[in-house]
């Protein structure tokens, strides 16, 4: 899930961005400690705390949520049949409250800062021969391209509806992925061009 930034100059969004990054981490892993119910519903109220404390409005909040409300679904039910109702809410809760962590994170932060953040966090990985200006540029790139595929799906699925084509699974992969190929050609093509060749 990639949010996109959403400015109200809040105190969230005055944070370093290294500080969100840090504290993402840091909520993961405790989440990764909860053993009960309860435990994971508390995690949920200080999630939802810290949306209002972003201002973040709550029709927002729920399009981070929606997208994977049929897999959590489907993972609840499957987790409450192997280890029961109990193990199966902390489970299942605790990703969601991750993932819509992660959602306030990109929310409240612009892609320019959490890359940087990432590409000062990476430098003492230049002793053993990480580059962090790579780092930050393959991060970059990465975010940058689900937001081009997504608009090469909707392109072909449009030209799709306008030829007046049925819901062939075929007929929209074979083209998005002829055009994806492409676009990563384009792009090798243009950082070759800067010099980035390896």
């Amino acid at each position: 899930m990639l949010a996109i930034y959403l400015p109200t100059g809040s105190v969230v969004h005055r944070l370093p961005a290294g500080v969100k990054l840090g504290g993402l981490v840091a909520g993961c892993v405790a989440l990764l400690l909860v053993r009960q119910p309860w435990q994971t519903a508390a995690a949920g109220v200080v999630l939802a705390a810290l949306y209002a404390l972003a201002r973040i409005p709550w029709r927002t909040a729920w399009s981070q949520a929606r997208p994977m409300l049929v897999f959590a679904a489907v993972l609840l039910v499957f987790q409450w049949v192997v280890v029961g109702w109990e193990r199966a809410v902390v489970i299942v809760g605790g990703l969601v409250v991750a993932v819509l962590l992660a959602g306030l994170v990109t929310l409240t932060t612009r892609t320019v800062d959490l890359v940087d953040a990432i590409v000062w966090a990476s430098r003492p990985l230049a002793r053993v021969g990480v580059d962090p200006e790579r780092v930050g540029l393959l991060l970059a790139l990465g975010i940058r391209s689900v937001a081009v595929v997504a608009d090469l799906a909707r392109e072909v699925r449009q030209a799709q509806l306008a030829r007046g084509g049925q819901r062939s699974a075929v007929a929209f992969v074979v083209p998005l992925v002829n055009r994806t190929l492409r676009h990563a050609d384009r792009l090798a093509d243009a950082l070759v061009a800067r010099g980035v060749d390896d």
